[in-house]
């Protein structure tokens, strides 16, 4: 008896207490829990800071170290890895041409020039600005494009972000500015082609640049996969759903708070949300767990497009626009097998490294290696022969049908590419079978599936192991067989 009038008791005080306090929702009234707040801790700091030097080009440590702190009735809203950073601008009154001082402004500006074309080679872009390559290339965009007129930007405020932006890009070997940079520029080009003239309003248009721009800020170079077997804050945030996505788009409009940095400011409210939801879309895009669920609904598109007289796609509602704007990131984001051999070369030898970096880390956790992470097994050639096959030709030829006949030239520099990896693979009867035109028998299937592995999961979730698998790998069997 005593026992059941203590607990009526307490049951007594915990009422009186939490009617002193107000009205709590109906989860706090079943139980009080602490809120938590993601911080910085001074190791994921200093691996920051190691990463903008020149003698460490890469983090000491892939997973941004953060840390839960019990902060009772605070809100979660410091996001990991965002610093506070000294301005870079040094010129002191007008903007520079292309957002930075540089002593090769006359070189510079003939690769700014051709900014229009596909395959400009961003690797010198990256050299000639003193390693500013987003910032360079973005602002230019913005400036050709009269969008700093259009939406009221300040220039100084567009590099002050610009700037900020590019920080927060880590140094690794592939998922870094330069990166950034490329995926901005092919973004660029796609929406100049002519079955999209005039398509798309302005604002859709920063949009998309603006999404490119940011789509992999503050990347680890590691997997989604890598950061939710690993326990990290950042798949604990997410909930293992689009890791890496929620948290670059976190980052950048975190940025944009930034004192002198929000270049969105002379937005009207609506354009701002949908400026805001257009981009989120973007991105979310380029996780590949995506790519199967686009590139159908990409084909659908193409089977049922509208076009005008003058061959330009008609696009009258936001689903189809906002569809058409994702596979067009997505593409942009898969570009480097359709760029010149000399520039995709570079970019596979930076996608490799990277691989390779988790692969040690993952041998050295005693976890399982994922496919194309193993240096002492994987082999480059196959890896690209596969990843064109399966992945990026299938989604750049049904683009091309999309857009037809603008983007002709890339499907067919693509399939150089791909001959070309073909070529640099020894002699075996599946790569002989291939060269003549012939189709692999089963018994060489079972042979690639041995030899080329890479887990697909299911056609509804494809999960390719690269660096938010956006790399280059090649499936057990064809989608189409799952």
């Amino acid at each position: 008896m005593s026992a059941s009038l203590s607990a009526d008791r307490e049951r007594s005080l915990m009422r009186r207490r939490l009617m002193r306090r107000g009205p709590l929702s109906y989860k706090q009234q079943d139980i009080e829990l602490p809120l938590l707040r993601v911080e910085e801790s001074s190791e994921s700091r200093s691996t920051r800071d190691d990463a903008e030097s020149d003698e460490t080009p890469r983090p000491s440590s892939p997973v941004p170290g953060t840390r839960l702190l019990s902060t009772a009735n605070k809100p979660m809203s410091e996001i990991s890895g965002i610093r506070k950073l000294k301005t870079t601008n040094s010129f002191a009154e007008d903007v520079p041409n292309f957002g930075v001082e540089t002593p090769y402004h006359e070189e510079l500006h003939k690769y700014i020039e051709h900014l229009d074309a596909w395959g400009v080679d961003i690797f010198k872009i990256d050299e000639l600005s003193n390693h500013r390559p987003l910032t360079v290339v973005t602002y230019s965009l913005f400036q050709r494009r009269n969008l700093l007129k259009t939406f009221q930007i300040m220039p100084r405020t567009l590099v002050n972000y610009l700037t900020i932006l590019e920080d927060h890009y880590i140094q690794t070997p592939y998922h870094n500015r330069t990166h950034g940079a490329d995926v901005a520029q092919s973004t660029h080009c796609l929406l100049s082609v002519p079955a999209l003239d005039s398509v798309f309003s302005d604002l859709e248009i920063m949009a998309a640049l603006f999404a490119a721009a940011i789509h992999d800020v503050d990347h680890p170079g590691v997997t989604n996969q890598y950061l939710i077997n690993t326990g990290s804050e950042l798949a604990i945030m997410y909930n293992d759903e689009s890791v890496l996505e929620n948290h670059h788009l976190a980052v950048a409009f975190k940025l944009l708070q930034e004192e002198g940095c929000d270049i969105l400011a002379s937005l009207s409210k609506k354009q701002r949300q949908t400026l805001r939801k257009m981009v989120i879309d973007m991105v979310l895009a380029t996780d590949m767990s995506k790519h199967m669920s686009l590139l159908a609904d990409l084909k659908t598109m193409v089977e049922t497009k509208k076009v005008a007289g003058s061959g330009v796609l008609l696009l009258d509602n936001y689903q189809d626009r906002i569809q058409v704007l994702r596979n067009l990131i997505h593409c942009a984001d898969l570009s480097n097998p359709t760029k010149p051999v000399a520039i995709y070369r570079q970019w596979t030898e930076r996608i490799m490294e990277e691989f390779f970096i988790q692969g040690d880390k993952e041998r050295q956790h005693g976890f399982e290696i994922s496919p194309m992470c193993d240096r002492e097994t994987a082999t480059v050639e196959k890896s690209q022969v596969g990843f064109i096959d399966y992945i990026v030709h299938p989604l750049w030829e049904t683009w091309a049908d999309l857009v037809h006949p603008d983007a002709q030239n890339i499907l067919d520099a693509l399939e150089e590419n791909r001959d070309w990896y073909l070529n640099q693979i020894p002699d075996s009867p599946l790569v002989d079978q291939r060269r003549h035109g012939d189709s692999p028998s089963e018994e060489n299937k079972s042979s690639r599936s041995s030899s080329l592995t890479f887990s697909l999961g299911s056609a509804n979730n494809l999960e390719v192991p690269a660096h938010h698998q956006k790399a280059n790998c090649i499936p057990e069997e064809e989608p189409g067989n799952q």
